[in-house]
């Protein structure tokens, strides 16, 4: 079986699952990495058996197919328009990039360059997420009429050790966490047309308490509280709040959509399997759902080995650019509207990814 070639461009935390994950999927075969500490480019590429390579040679080689962008999101527009530009398809993590100038810049360079651009998350094609989707196809609860989402939590700068970009421009409780809820809420409701918001930066300053950098300060530069409300173009109306305000912890549920005929509790966008509940209109309870699909562990590269299958298949791969791009005029949207005390009327749109077959433990 054919497959294509991959070096990675950022060798921090993220890398790790990329690198475990992406030899035991079919169309994927990652032969270098890169980042700007050289040295832990090096130390990455001794543990996976993998080449260590400088920036300039990653994107100079001529039998690297894809990049994989891991680069802060600062940098992604950047390291995505220098691999497309040396003729390379780009996988990146999310968002696609901070602004919608360079977003905009990206889409147009792989449109002309005739390359690809996927862009995670790729939990969505997890087992708990399709699940959902077949339930919501097929009728379970109707026709979903509204939805809450809530990203609840206190920040990393308890757990990751270097916390400091959470709290710049592009990142934040939004940016950082938001692309999971709303590709979910995409895949399960469809495009959103107008987005109001309300947003704040509740703290000027954050103190550093993990292990590492105990005691360190981070200024804050982006809102860390984001409450707004997503009107769809099915006509579904939701709410979505992301926050690292919360330092007493939360019991709101992570997706909640409810149809003309029911209700169901998604679980965490940010995993790939369940649990799922459905409470009919008549029924007294709650009924948890046994998942249809597969893919339930952590199987972070599942939407990097679709845009290959699709790639070498000729095919439409579904963590595409295009929902990408509406996912970030979405949060764009989402501030400037708090910005401006209007609603934001979206200027795009996005098809909604085509369903994974059912009890599948591989993407193709």
């Amino acid at each position: 079986m054919k497959k294509l070639n991959v070096g990675i461009i950022g060798c921090g935390n993220i890398s790790d699952i990329y690198l475990k994950n992406c030899p035991n999927y079919e169309y994927l075969n990652v032969i270098a990495c890169s980042d700007l500490d050289r040295e832990k480019a090096i130390e990455k590429a001794k543990e996976y058996r993998i080449s260590a390579l400088k920036l300039d040679e990653m994107y100079a080689d001529k039998s690297i197919d894809i990049i994989l962008n891991l680069t802060i999101p600062s940098a992604h527009a950047e390291v995505s328009l220098k691999a497309l530009q040396s003729g390379k398809h780009v996988y990146l993590e999310k968002p696609l990039s901070i602004s919608l100038e360079d977003a905009k810049k990206v889409i147009e360079m792989a449109n002309e360059k005739k390359l690809r651009v996927g862009v995670a998350p790729d939990t969505f094609l997890g087992g708990g997420i399709q699940t959902c989707k077949t339930l919501i196809e097929t009728g379970e609860i109707g026709k979903p009429i509204a939805a809450t989402a809530f990203m609840m939590s206190q920040g990393p700068e308890g757990w990751h050790p270097n916390p400091d970009f959470f709290y710049q421009e592009g990142a934040g409780p939004l940016f950082d966490m938001g692309p999971y809820y709303l590709t979910a809420l995409i895949n399960l409701i469809g495009p959103v047309k107008r987005v109001t918001s309300s947003a704040q930066m509740s703290l000027a300053e954050r103190t550093i308490t993990n292990d590492v950098r105990n005691g360190d300060k981070i200024r804050v530069n982006t809102p860390t509280h984001v409450a707004g409300i997503l009107d769809f173009e099915s006509g579904a109306v939701g709410t979505l709040i992301t926050s690292f305000d919360i330092f007493g912890g939360s019991t709101l549920p992570r997706i909640e959509i409810y149809g003309t005929q029911g209700s169901m509790l998604v679980p965490d966008p940010n995993t790939f399997d369940g649990p799922i509940q459905i409470k009919k209109a008549r029924n007294e309870s709650w009924e948890e759902v046994t998942l249809t699909h597969g893919n339930t562990a952590n199987s972070r590269g599942i939407g990097l080995n679709d845009m290959a299958a699709a790639i070498l298949n000729g095919e439409e791969h579904r963590a595409s650019k295009e929902m990408a791009y509406h996912v970030v005029e979405i949060m764009q949207g989402m501030l400037t509207s708090s910005k401006t005390q209007q609603h934001y009327k979206l200027t795009s749109t996005c098809t909604i990814p085509k369903s994974l077959p059912s009890k599948r433990s591989e993407c193709s």
